[in-house]
């Protein structure tokens, strides 16, 4: 497919860039791998695969036994006394006699026991216990503890976690091409802009070129009388519309230059250039639009395969939901130490000792708040089905879309070099003619003007038939970066 002005002798390329310029231009590749590298979708894409994976290993850790280290420190007020003051306590002596301990007590002359007026013998001997004997410094407290706690059965809620993390680095990564695709889409579009208008900068200069020939043939016309002061202004004013047209163009032109950079990640005054600006046939590699299976479709679509995933997530968030239902059980092991210790009294030392046992936890009454929650994420699931089956029907119809339009781009490129070599015919018909004096000036721009929308659709013709095709691509899952 060419952009070029055929048969015409005045055709003349305004821009001539030196051949290091040319050198220095950017291919379509390029711009691609310069967008992907430093767009920053596709960075936050990366840092949520990077995420993924680290959630994908927090999940498989809680198979594994935890441990963890509890410290305290405390400081009191008061010491610790075990008496309110020092206590008298009552002993025994054997009694051969009766083969029995008998409390020592004071008896009176009579033998009878010596008693309190509330009726309680008197010890004759007594064990004095000091309250200091009982009294500990507990002014400063030091305790620890390291726990081991091993999972043995959680009713199914590690399992699903894992699987839930596998999907989840799997979505990403889905995600990560589906915003690679889309990075690419709009790197095409932003590319082919600048080339269009660039093509159309070389057509306005030609148009412009055209009319300057025009114009002095008119003027010489008019020094041999053969022409009036109407014609050239005819000429004149369309000149200048061409000029104002052509600086709406460098306008354009340096905007969408701005606007390719900008996604390209560099400088918005880099002024890049583009390879296909300094080629005059644009190699496109166009798609047959036809033989498509709807169900490849399907399978090479990585945002309908982000909405399957998201599926299979729910799914195992049902299984999560469903284990807080179920009894858990673990192991628990533990070694606990203190100073003051009380193994020992309460010995101002560091002591400590192991423990071993096993937890159940068994789920019996909370109105109905599990179930409910399980019932949620079935519903939950069950949105993310039909989420799927309407993209599905949905994508269907964009597939379709974008076929017929491809079909469409390609019978308008077609008529628009059909209108094209008409159009380089009629313009050479009607310069030889008013050369000739057979035809006048309105009949010169008239051939003009059509030969320069003739350009300016073919352009946008062949640039049309470009988009389609790296649309048409992308909707079939195709499109590769």
């Amino acid at each position: 497919m060419r952009f070029s002005v055929r048969n015409i002798t005045v055709w003349i390329v305004a821009m001539v860039l030196p051949a290091t310029a040319a050198a220095q231009a950017f291919s379509l590749d390029s711009c691609r791998n310069m967008a992907l590298s430093n767009n920053k979708a596709m960075q936050i894409a990366k840092e949520r695969i990077k995420a993924a994976e680290y959630q994908k290993k927090e999940a498989f850790s809680a198979y594994l036994p935890g441990f963890d280290f509890t410290g305290t420190y405390m400081y009191n007020q008061k010491e610790l006394s075990l008496l309110s003051g020092d206590q008298m306590l009552p002993t025994m002596s054997f009694n051969p006699a009766t083969g029995t301990y008998g409390y020592n007590i004071v008896t009176q002359p009579d033998g009878t026991p010596l008693t309190t007026p509330d009726g309680q013998p008197v010890p004759s001997q007594v064990a004095l216990i000091p309250k200091s004997a009982l009294t500990y410094d507990i002014h400063n407290v030091f305790a620890g503890a390291v726990t081991l706690t091993q999972p043995l059965f959680m009713g199914g809620k590690i399992i699903a976690m894992n699987k839930m993390a596998d999907y989840a680095r799997e979505l990403s990564g889905k995600m990560y091409d589906n915003a690679a695709k889309e990075v690419i889409y709009t790197v095409d579009a932003a590319y082919w802009q600048v080339v269009s208008l660039g093509e159309k900068k070389k057509l306005a200069d030609s148009y412009i070129a055209l009319l300057d020939t025009l114009q002095r043939n008119v003027k010489a016309m008019i020094a041999e009388g053969v022409a009036t002061k109407a014609d050239l202004l005819n000429v004149d004013v369309k000149l200048n519309q061409a000029n104002i047209d052509l600086t709406k163009v460098e306008n354009g032109l340096s905007l969408s230059r701005m606007a390719l950079a900008q996604i390209c990640g560099m400088p918005l005054d880099s002024n890049m250039q583009l390879a296909d600006e300094f080629t005059e046939t644009k190699d496109f590699k166009t798609i047959v639009a036809d033989g498509y299976d709807i169900n490849d479709v399907y399978e090479n679509r990585p945002d309908l395969q982000s909405l399957q995933l998201a599926v299979k997530l729910y799914e195992q968030k049902q299984n999560v939901a469903r284990a807080e239902m179920l009894p858990n059980v673990a192991l628990i092991g533990a070694y606990s130490f203190s100073n003051p210790n009380v193994f020992n009294g309460f010995d101002k030392s560091f002591k400590g000792m192991f423990s071993v046992g096993a937890t159940v936890s068994i789920p019996l009454w909370h109105w109905g708040g599990r179930y409910s929650k399980l019932r949620a994420a079935k519903s939950e699931t069950l949105i993310k089905q039909l989420e799927l089956d309407e993209a599905k029907e949905k994508v269907e119809l964009q597939v379709s879309q974008a076929v017929f339009k491809t079909k469409e781009s390609l019978k308008t490129l077609q008529m628009t070099e059909n209108n094209l070599a008409k159009a380089d015919e009629n313009l050479r018909q009607a310069q030889l003619g008013y050369r000739e004096g057979m035809n006048s000036i309105d009949n010169v721009m008239e051939a003009q003007t059509a030969w320069l929308k003739a350009n300016s659709e073919h352009i946008d013709a062949g640039i049309d038939v470009q988009m389609c095709n790296v649309y048409l691509s992308k909707v079939l899952g195709t499109l590769t970066y």
